[in-house]
């Protein structure tokens, strides 16, 4: 099962960093294989559906919506893929640290059938996502 992690800490309080990667509209700041993104449903907690595009192959738009299913602020934001050739399950964990904020972000993602064919490739574009973590650090610090 291909899977993914990344941890860093941002110079930002707990509860800025939470609203900023708990709002998945975002995420085109940080995130360059998303196209679009916008709010379906929901205040922003478990439950909230967004629908996304990212980009595919040949630069294609590949529908990737998502669901938020667990929200504690300032701690937790958790997700899941619920469209798209692969569905991971994602989730950014916060913690203080030293007058920032410690984030993981970890993607986990089952591949079966003939998808663990593209196994390989799950793999890469997942630690490419959660080392984006990294830009999402920047923008965040900057804008403070």
């Amino acid at each position: 099962m291909p899977s993914a992690e990344h941890t860093t800490t941002i110079e930002r309080a707990p509860a800025d960093v939470f609203a900023f990667l708990s709002n998945a509209e975002n995420d085109p700041q940080w995130r360059s294989g998303v196209l679009d993104i916008a709010r379906v449903s929901g205040d922003g907690g478990a439950g909230t559906r967004y629908r996304q595009g990212v980009k595919g192959p040949m630069g294609r738009r590949i529908p990737a919506d998502v669901e938020i299913t667990e929200s504690r602020p300032n701690d937790l934001h958790a997700f899941r893929a619920t469209e798209g050739p692969v569905r991971p399950e994602g989730r950014y964990e916060l913690s203080p640290a030293n007058g920032g904020t410690r984030v993981r972000f970890a993607l986990t993602a089952e591949v079966r059938g003939l998808k663990k064919l593209m196994g390989p490739m799950v793999q890469r574009t997942m630690e490419r996502e959660v080392a984006a973590l990294e830009r999402a650090k920047e923008v965040l610090e900057s804008a403070g």
